[in-house]
């Protein structure tokens, strides 16, 4: 009797540093294997994506989930943008998958609901168990819980893996609790410090791993799974653009510089080739003078997005920076810095890879308080307004303030729009119209394609000042968009390139704040103000702060 292995892929989406794969690559080399096949399997859950497109358009069948909607705003969870980078990333590890003599099934449902039905209709051969990577956040611990029930109701083997993308690995931290987190991410800094010599090696990607079973259950109804990447997309993004919460943005003029759109494409392929590009081209050593930019694309790292699938892992990109720190890949000879040691642009890419890490653990220490009005702080005091006009003008970008516009148009037409500007609005939600910080942390879940549930939320906390803030209250982080504009986009060309309103105005300042404003902010001019009416990045040391905000990428994002 044929016995398959299981194998669950979340946000795993790689070959390359993928624990699980190298485990069973390794036991398929083996005489004595304890499974003959194994079968990867990848769920587009439907609490995180609308999945009614996934029921062909001339069925009158109708899902059996709830919409895919966001608890406060009713936004959906997932937009276009990110369907259509996430079902590339999926196809990816499918070839990849392949190429080394396996393959992916992908299902569509609640996780549970796909593994129960898998082992209920099973016949070939026997499936031994499950396995599967940790995540932290409510809803992924649920859907573990589930897959463990089903699993030890039958007496089959249930593994949950650590999950190894991360900067720093689970077993080197120095606790063991997560309620011996510092509150503050300076001080876990300095405990895991140097962070050059913090992560461990990453693995090889397996040369070969064992085939998919003969036959398995295909798909419950009313679902289909489509057979080609063009039609996963267009079934993901149908009842989304059908049903889209804004359709009035203006597009940006056809003379604008739009370099900065994104996303690159989903996938381990384009992740370990951006990273490559990065390396070679000098931008990893120019990072920390550029990481503010606004425009263009090599300002930016743009690892987030992968890494929130686990498309590439934080210690991967670490042991490639090494490489061409300490000379040992030729292919980067000739690059800025080459075989010259860490330099202030790879520390400042190692301290957001860190960042990221501290908001997972963050996560895993606060659990459903990363949802809550009051945050980390319990900052119940705090009362937010309910202004649905504001509301709409700060979501359709219309609010009159520049920076905040530009940003917000970018990011609906994108998926993608830089940390400085992420920073600057969501303090203008939460702090300039005092509006509730989770309708712009569920705003940025349906937009951006690097989502990260850690990330994100974190950060909109922080910058409401509910958060990890060493500020009493958060309440001295206020950005003050116009001085941000003076200081970081003072020819006003982020802010033209997309609000076709001021795309001819003469002077800067025209563009900065336009119209009939929301709210008017005063900016005198005054350079001693910059850190009391600007507000600044998050300090490091030798890292020189963190561009980062308000549901920021990490790692460069």
């Amino acid at each position: 009797m044929s016995r398959t292995l299981i194998y669950l892929l979340r946000r795993d989406l790689r070959l390359v540093d993928n624990p699980i794969l190298h485990e069973i690559g390794k036991l398929h080399s083996q005489s004595q294997r304890p499974f003959d096949n194994v079968l990867p399997i990848y769920v587009f859950q439907a609490h995180e994506m609308e999945v009614s497109g996934l029921i062909p358009a001339n069925s009158d069948a109708k899902s059996p989930y709830p919409e895919a909607r966001s608890d406060v705003g009713k936004f959906w969870r997932c937009g276009p943008l990110r369907a259509k980078f996430i079902a590339e990333s999926v196809w990816d590890i499918k070839k990849s998958l392949e190429d080394v003599g396996s393959g992916l099934e992908i299902r569509v449902g609640m996780i549970g609901d796909v593994v129960k039905h898998i082992l209920d209709n099973f016949s070939g051969g026997e499936v031994t168990g499950v396995w599967m990577t940790d995540e932290e956040g409510v809803e992924e611990k649920r859907q573990i819980k589930a897959v463990k029930k089903e699993l030890e109701s039958r007496g089959k083997e249930f593994k949950l893996w650590k999950d190894e993308k991360m900067f720093i690995d689970d077993r080197d931290l120095p606790y063991s609790s997560p309620r011996e987190l510092p509150d503050m991410f300076t001080t876990f800094r300095k405990q895991v410090e140097p962070l050059r010599d913090a992560p461990r090696k990453p693995l090889p990607k397996p040369s070969k791993l064992p085939a998919l079973p003969q036959s398995y259950p295909s798909q419950f109804a009313p679902f289909v799974i489509p057979t080609t990447l063009d039609d996963l997309i267009s079934d993901l993004q149908r009842p989304l653009n059908a049903n889209a919460p804004i359709t009035n943005i203006p597009k940006p003029t056809p003379d604008s510089p739009m370099s900065s759109l994104g996303p690159f494409g989903g996938g381990e392929r384009k992740a370990l080739a951006r990273l490559h590009h990065l390396i070679s081209n000098g931008a990893v050593s120019t990072y920390k003078d550029t990481r503010n930019g606004m425009l263009g694309s090599e300002y930016s790292t743009r690892f987030s997005a992968w890494l929130a699938l686990g498309s590439i892992s934080s210690r991967y990109i670490h042991a490639e920076l090494l490489d061409f720190e300490d000379g040992r890949n030729e292919k980067y000879k000739g690059s800025r810095g080459f075989g010259k040691g860490e330099n202030k642009g790879t520390a400042a890419i190692r301290f957001e890879l860190l960042w990221r890490d501290y908001f997972r653990l963050c996560t895993r220490k606060f659990g459903p308080r990363l949802f809550q009005a009051g945050g980390f702080k319990g900052a119940e005091d705090i009362k937010w307004k309910e202004n649905q006009e504001q509301l709409k003008r700060w979501l359709e970008g219309r609010t009159g303030t520049g920076m905040i516009d530009a940003s917000q148009r970018e990011l609906y037409l994108t998926g993608f729009t830089s940390n400085r500007a992420r920073q600057n609005v969501a303090s203008y939600l939460a702090k300039h119209l005092g509006l509730d910080w989770r309708l712009g942390a569920e705003w940025y879940e349906y937009c951006l394609v690097d989502y990260d549930l850690s990330n994100n939320w974190g950060n909109w906390q922080y910058n409401a000042g509910v958060g990890n803030d060493p500020r009493e209250g958060g309440s001295g982080r206020i950005f003050n968009p116009i001085k941000q504009s003076h200081d970081y986009d003072p020819q006003a060309a982020y802010i033209k390139a997309w609000v076709t309103e001021v795309h001819d105005v003469s002077t800067p300042s025209e563009a900065f704040q336009y119209g009939d404003p929301i709210k008017k902010i005063e900016y005198k001019g005054n350079m001693q103000q910059r850190r009391k009416g600007g507000g600044g990045g998050r300090g490091g040391g030798k890292y020189g702060g963190s561009s980062r905000g308000g549901g920021g990428g990490g790692g460069g994002g």
